[in-house]
């Protein structure tokens, strides 16, 4: 799928830190060594299929402004193809990045929506739900 009008990673690259990369052997949390800060990835034309795959919302999105790009938030939103939650995955440096008023707002919308939400930084994890009350999950 391609990127919504207007919108590129450009110098973004949050989700070479916060996701884990098992092809590469990468944890989730530090950066992946083939990340230049500013530049992006430098196996850009050999990455790994699941690099290749990923889209975080704020890119795919028509209706994700740019306050909500995932470098100035310090969360990647994204859809979970193995579980079907919706996560706002957060930069280990701001763990509750996700209780930001608009960030956490969004969040309340999409489990307004019907979907499962989840909040996650490290290996923390908390369930928000349609009511605007949020929890650890177990």
């Amino acid at each position: 799928m391609a990127a919504a009008p207007g919108k590129t990673c450009g110098s973004c690259t949050l989700c070479c830190s916060v996701l884990e990369i098992a092809e590469l052997k990468k944890p989730a949390g530090p950066r992946c060594p083939n990340c230049v800060s500013g530049a992006g990835c430098s196996i850009y034309a050999e990455r790994p299929q699941v690099c290749r795959d990923f889209e975080c919302e704020w890119l795919m999105s028509r209706d994700l402004s740019r306050q909500f790009r995932p470098d100035l938030i310090g969360t990647i939103l994204m859809e979970d193809p193995d579980s079907e939650e919706y996560r706002a995955v957060c930069a280990p440096e701001k763990a509750m990045a996700w209780r930001n008023p608009r960030i956490f707002a969004h969040l309340v919308a999409v489990a307004k929506s019907g979907r499962l939400v989840v909040a996650k930084a490290g290996l923390m994890s908390w369930r928000v739900f349609a009511s605007g009350q949020w929890g650890p999950t177990v």
